[in-house]
């Protein structure tokens, strides 16, 4: 259903319940350092104008950012003009000394195009009343790229440093900093540079917190054409495996890739197509594109004490329902070492639970899988089953090659996960004094 044809309470209460779910992102990003990457095709279109007021915004938010644009069609078109050609070679552009001026009149022209739109302060836009000082200026040194497989690449360059204590304390100032595609040498010699590597250095050299790229597409997507939300280097490498860096999505992905290793938590790829995408990147649990981080955003991990509180929101619906026994907090606390969890960007989003059945004799080979519970909204991928694999995987390092589970509502989720239907008697002699037989549930037991 589309906002027209929603009633104003209604859109009220939408905007209500965002607004206090972006409040955890709001606090996590204030005087945090982020670079933003866009090439030229960014700026030439149509929602550019949308960007900068988001950018705005993020600055009036507490946010510390460095800009780092791209020249490409802008260079071609002046190159054009000029009746100019420049050599490929391995993807990568030969800057000739009379092809250079090209290069500078791009950078510069586009450089003056973002300061004039962070400048607007205009009434009725999304920055009226807003103080932005935008700065620019040699903070990148560079060399020559040099002749490589007997290939002269001239005043094409790369990244030798960053200035590290000029661009904080610009930072520092409440400053935007506008980084284009060019570097100076020690010598005083221009060089052109590729835009994503000057981000990507930047972001290592600052220790930054986020590297954003904006692209044409969306994000990285699967061979099916699916978005793909979260990855990891290693996933972005076998992506990369043997293609050559001839799209704009390649190279983020290889400074993506190349970020992470140098100590940037978290890269994200967004569209700069689609209005809004770097506000929901950035303050909604899902975003808008795909996020590369060297630490898993969604992890399964052992619970502890501090998450009591999320399991508690988790499983009191499902308790409400009869699905689940009712266990209340302190029983919660005293048992918080059987659960598993499944913690996606700070907020529990799947759980399960294991106990050891106690036997007879000094070992336990029995165990009870319950209280397996995915939140609503993430039901869609293979979670639950991913977190029994963790605890049989657990199961099996102890010893315990019995599993069984209770169960009055979910038989045939756990009939496909592997249990068998088993009488109360397969129970050992432990839980079978403590079934409950109003409740009736039925009983399922796998052998791993």
């Amino acid at each position: 259903m589309t906002d027209e044809f929603l009633c104003p309470d209604t859109m009220t209460e939408q905007y209500v319940h965002w607004f206090r779910n972006s409040a955890p992102y709001i606090n996590a990003h204030r005087d945090k350092t982020f670079v933003l990457m866009f090439g030229g095709e960014a700026v030439n279109h149509e929602n550019f104008r949308n960007i900068i007021h988001d950018i705005a915004l993020l600055h009036s938010l507490g946010i510390r950012l460095i800009l780092v644009h791209g020249a490409r069609p802008q260079i071609n078109e002046n190159l054009i003009e000029y009746n100019l050609e420049t050599p490929f070679h391995n993807d990568l552009r030969i800057t000739t000394r009379e092809a250079l001026r090209c290069v500078l009149d791009a950078v510069g022209s586009i450089r003056l195009e973002i300061e004039a739109l962070l400048s607007m302060g205009l009434a009725n836009s999304p920055m009226y009343g807003a103080r932005i000082d935008a700065v620019s200026g040699n903070f990148v040194t560079a060399r020559p790229y040099g002749v490589r497989d007997g290939v002269d690449y001239q005043l094409t360059g790369e990244v030798r440093s960053v200035d590290v204590d000029a661009l904080q304390k610009s930072l520092a100032n409440r400053n935007i900093i506008v980084l284009g595609p060019t570097g100076y040498s020690t010598t005083g010699e221009v060089f052109n540079l590729l835009g994503e590597e000057v981000a990507v250095k930047t972001a290592i050299a600052l220790k930054a917190d986020k590297l954003i790229f904006l692209g044409e597409k969306e994000g990285i997507s699967d061979d099916d054409d699916r978005l793909l939300r979260e990855l990891i280097p290693n996933e972005v490498e076998q992506y990369l495996r043997n293609k050559p860096l001839d799209s704009e999505l390649l190279l983020h992905m290889k400074g993506a890739a190349d970020a992470c290793r140098g100590g940037v938590r978290r890269v994200h790829i967004i569209s700069y197509a689609r209005d809004g995408a770097l506000l929901q990147e950035l303050f909604t649990r899902d975003g808008s594109g795909t996020l590369i981080s060297h630490d898993p955003y969604e992890e399964i991990r052992t619970a502890d004490i501090d998450d009591v509180v999320g399991l508690i929101e988790l499983l009191r619906p499902l308790e409400e329902e009869g699905i689940l026994v009712y266990r209340s907090r302190e029983r919660l606390e005293t048992e918080i070492d059987k659960f598993a969890v499944i913690e996606r960007d700070g907020m529990i989003v799947g759980c399960a639970a294991m106990y050891p059945i106690p036997t007879t004799g000094a070992e336990v080979h029995a165990a009870e899988i319950a209280c397996v519970a995915v939140h609503p909204n993430y039901r869609s991928g293979n979670r639950g089953a991913e977190l029994l694999d963790y605890l049989e995987a657990k199961a099996r390092s102890k010893g315990i090659h019995d599993l069984f589970v209770l169960t009055t509502r979910t038989a045939h989720w756990f009939i496909e996960q592997g249990f068998e239907p088993a009488p109360v008697e397969a129970l050992p002699n432990a839980r079978q004094a403590l079934y409950n037989y109003q409740r009736n549930s039925k009983i399922f037991k796998k052998v791993i």
